[in-house]
């Protein structure tokens, strides 16, 4: 009886398995729901709204998006951490919900490592360095010597406490000995306003921000945290090139999946992705806000936790370096 009933079991459990593999195979057989956590109108949501046709079409399905905003994304990250792993719930972040928080934080309702089947990565926008127009230093070197020389440093403006300008702040100063004192804005818009006013000589912030800032003369980007020198401001130098060790700190936006998502739907999704990112327009569009787009070949969920692991571990130095704690 009991070998009659390990054969019966047995049985049973080939069959559900080859249920899963056939549904996996199948999907998508209804619309995919990509969850935004954040509100209409910011570069993730844009960004999204940007993708789904194009990505909709090579999925062969509608994508719809779900904006479900709250607690600075933890709350729409949360709901696709807990949602059924079938492919049809994904969603799509930036760097603070799953490498910021999870460094600053004591306590998130997941993890972004176990909870989540990666998909990939879609570009990064990188943290740029904005001096007054008035400062006088036209090099990083030329800079940071005179945050030295000035008594109780250099004020750097930030959006805020905890954002990864912020921590970009603690990095640059930890590799270049700079004396920069971080001065948190409520947001973007306060922090670049007392920028053009003059009213402070630097800010961090994302390099989409920046842009125009630098190209109409109010502002002037004086450093990049990029790899290698943005093609868009080919003469503004790396803030490796100042001694930075990290040679990234961005915005980096991905795709992510409930944690135990069959990997045929997973890599449908990342084809569909990869399609999307090949699209001229796309690319164009997203360009314009100094998106980094990797080689289509950098379009996987390997790639994807590779980055999402070594941001953790970035940002958890930068969060002891300056000892930030969100609550």
């Amino acid at each position: 009886m009991l070998t009659r009933r390990s054969t019966i079991l047995g049985a049973t459990a080939l069959t559900f398995a080859a249920i899963g593999r056939a549904r996996a195979q199948d999907f998508p057989s209804r619309p995919v729901r990509l969850v935004v956590a954040y509100p209409p109108g910011g570069n993730v949501d844009f960004t999204a709204r940007l993708l789904v046709p194009a990505m909709s079409q090579a999925l062969g399905q509608q994508i719809v998006v779900d904006n479900r905003a709250g607690a600075g994304g933890i709350v729409g990250t949360e709901a696709v951490a807990r949602a059924r792993p079938d492919g049809t719930t994904i969603l799509i972040t930036g760097t603070a919900p799953v490498s910021i928080f999870p460094a600053a934080m004591e306590r998130l309702p997941y993890d972004p490592i176990r909870d989540f089947a990666p998909i990939g990565m879609a570009y990064r926008v990188p943290i740029v360095m904005m001096v007054a127009k008035d400062v006088a230093a036209a090099t990083l070197a030329e800079f940071v010597a005179r945050s030295k020389a000035t008594q109780g440093g250099l004020s750097a403006g930030t959006a805020g406490i905890g954002s990864g300008a912020h921590l970009a702040i603690e990095l640059f100063n930890a590799g270049t000995g700079a004396n920069l004192v971080h001065v948190p804005y409520r947001g973007t818009g306060p922090a670049l306003n007392d920028l053009i006013a003059g009213n402070i000589p630097v800010v961090f912030d994302q390099l989409s921000s920046a842009l125009q800032l630098h190209a109409d003369g109010r502002a002037r980007i004086l450093g990049i945290a990029s790899a290698t020198r943005s093609p868009l401001l080919p003469d503004v130098q790396t803030l490796r090139e100042a001694g930075m060790v990290e040679a990234e700190l961005s915005t980096t936006l991905g795709f992510l999946a409930p944690a135990g998502t069959p990997a045929e739907a997973v890599e449908k999704l990342r084809a569909a992705l990869a399609a999307a990112l090949s699209d001229a327009t796309v690319r164009q569009r997203l360009t314009m806000l100094g998106a980094e787009i990797p080689p289509a070949a950098e379009i996987t969920p390997a790639r994807y936790g590779a980055v999402i692991r070594d941001e953790l571990d970035i940002y958890r130095r930068a969060v002891r370096l300056g000892n930030v704690k969100l609550e």
